[in-house]
């Protein structure tokens, strides 16, 4: 993939959490890759989830970030021509996106598996990616999706295509292909409790945000595969992509936001600067602080 566009990346956490030094690692590989291009930097904050989304973790993330260094010139503190910058505050565009899903027919109601649809909110990470779909709900060839009782909370489904490859360039770790049906299956893009899933929002406001390249986790790869099937369904323009290695602690374990230690907070409060968590990236982490992690 390329892309004649100016550049335009985006930081897009999650305040769920405290962001840990896995996090800064991406953030600054995203702040390079803008700079090195003259391109903006766009931060997003991802406030979809009501239950674990906190008002203290927006503050901590802001702070945070510039602590460590990270600069961006459109989000939800500065303002820019693509606000709001809050996905709990861009409803009517996943609403927009999801109504042309549906009236395409590439869409269907699903009643499975509660854990699977509540799952759906969050960004998958290694080893915690949803099993492929057996099609429970899915609608025969030909067969059209059946009528949806106001009175009975469904999620929807997106139709993967069986058998169809796809295949991107990752800017990182080079030829990417994963086959639908086989690698991944039909996957929720609403859920139940009337909230998009992690996969429609960010495709909606990469597309809305014209980002031109999409920089983070490894552990995403395989989503970039079903946020390509949806980016062609909507008829976006598809971004560039460049998913970073994960960082882990000494037992090789990835870095996960119940790692308080390693929290840029907790880092902040010890006294250690940004400048020796930078010139530490290849340095275990573990060995870094001298500490189990």
């Amino acid at each position: 993939m390329s892309d004649s566009r100016p550049y335009r990346g985006r930081l897009a956490p999650s305040p769920t959490g405290y962001l840990h030094l896995g996090h800064a690692r991406t953030f600054w590989t995203a702040q390079e890759r803008a700079n090195e291009q003259g391109g903006v930097l766009v931060l997003r904050n991802e406030d979809l989830d009501r239950q674990r989304c906190k008002p203290e973790f927006v503050t901590a993330m802001l702070e945070d970030l510039r602590w460590f260094g990270l600069r961006w010139q459109e989000g939800p503190d500065v303002g820019g021509p693509s606000a709001p910058y809050a996905q709990s505050e861009r409803m009517a565009h996943y609403r927009t996106a999801f109504q042309r899903l549906r009236s395409a027919g590439l869409i269907y109601p699903c009643c499975c598996s509660r854990q699977d649809v509540l799952r759906a909110l969050q960004a998958p990470h290694q080893g915690e990616d949803e099993p492929v779909y057996p099609g429970t709900c899915r609608p025969q060839p030909g067969q059209c999706a059946p009528e949806v009782s106001a009175e009975r909370a469904v999620s929807w489904r997106f139709r993967v295509p069986d058998g169809g490859q796809v295949d991107f360039v990752d800017g990182h770790f080079g030829l990417q292909s994963f086959k639908a049906g086989a690698d991944f299956g039909d996957f929720v893009v609403w859920r139940h409790d009337d909230l998009p899933a992690y996969h429609l929002a960010v495709v909606v406001d990469d597309a809305a945000m014209g980002i031109t390249e999409v920089v983070r986790g490894a552990d995403l790869l395989r989503s970039t595969a079903r946020q390509l099937l949806l980016f062609a369904a909507l008829g976006h323009p598809v971004p560039n992509y460049y998913h970073c290695p994960l960082m882990t602690d000494e037992r090789g374990v990835r870095l996960a936001k119940r790692n308080d230690a390693l929290s840029l907070r907790t880092l902040r409060q010890q006294g250690v600067t940004p400048d020796a968590l930078r010139k530490g990236w290849s340095v275990s982490v573990g060995r870094l602080f001298g500490q189990s992690v």
